[in-house]
């Protein structure tokens, strides 16, 4: 039997258990304190700005004879 499976899908729903009570916790603390609630809005407002800069064409590669 391949074992190796079922330890991986053990071990990511535990890592997902564990990323979900660790959020709950953090959105129940932010929602007690402002200036945390204000950090984490910029925190996300910076991860959202960096995904999206990160989608573009670089301009070192942006070759109009490669197509």
């Amino acid at each position: 039997m391949n074992w190796w499976k079922l330890l991986s899908a053990l071990s990511v729903a535990l890592l997902a258990f564990v990323a979900a009570g660790a959020l709950v916790g953090l959105v129940q603390v932010a929602l007690g304190n402002v200036a945390a609630l204000a950090v984490l809005a910029l925190l996300v407002v910076v991860v959202l700005a960096l995904s999206k800069a990160g989608t573009g064409p670089t301009r070192e590669l942006s070759n109009p004879y490669w197509g």
